[in-house]
């Protein structure tokens, strides 16, 4: 099956949302419960294409099964750091589509100008760890307990990538 990699269109936001609402419900790689409220997911990418940020969907079928996106930092003084994030739903995971997707979301944050792109994972999923090392970013620190889902603390690695 073909699969497309682009940046994001107003007719992807329904299959995007639903993309984030399915990882986001596995409760083991986003700091989500459960994806924001469509409202909010429509004015993110709709924001997001009207800025040019940095946002990539994988699509098969019609359908969206990953993402990637770098807004900026939501301060005036860190306008050269974007935020990574990204996730691949799970019966596309181990195919390289993530890498062809970050791949693609950081060549099209570096045309846009980030000078610093950084990122937190979960401490235990060491695949998207290895992924993100794989394309220049370091570890900068681990947030101790930073995130409680169900009950369960999980720590956070932060990462960052350069650009000089």
């Amino acid at each position: 099956m073909m699969i497309e990699v682009r940046q994001i269109r107003e007719d992807d936001i329904e299959s995007f949302h639903a993309a984030v609402d399915a990882v986001a419900r596995e409760h083991k790689y986003l700091a989500l419960l459960e994806a924001p409220p469509m409202e909010r997911a429509q004015a993110f990418v709709q924001r997001n294409i009207e800025k040019g940020y940095p946002q990539f969907v994988s699509v098969a079928d019609g359908q969206v099964v990953g993402w990637c996106n770098i807004p900026p930092a939501s301060r005036e003084v860190m306008a050269h750091v974007g935020d990574l994030f990204m996730g691949v739903l799970p019966n596309w995971r181990g195919r390289g589509l993530g890498e062809r997707l970050l791949r693609e979301t950081l060549m099209a944050a570096d045309a846009f100008g980030y000078l610093r792109i950084e990122l937190g994972v979960f401490a235990d999923n060491a695949r998207a760890a290895s992924l993100y090392r794989k394309s220049g970013f370091i570890e900068e620190g681990i947030k101790r307990r930073a995130i409680l889902i169900n009950g369960v603390f999980h720590d956070e690695v932060i990462m960052a990538r350069f650009r000089d």
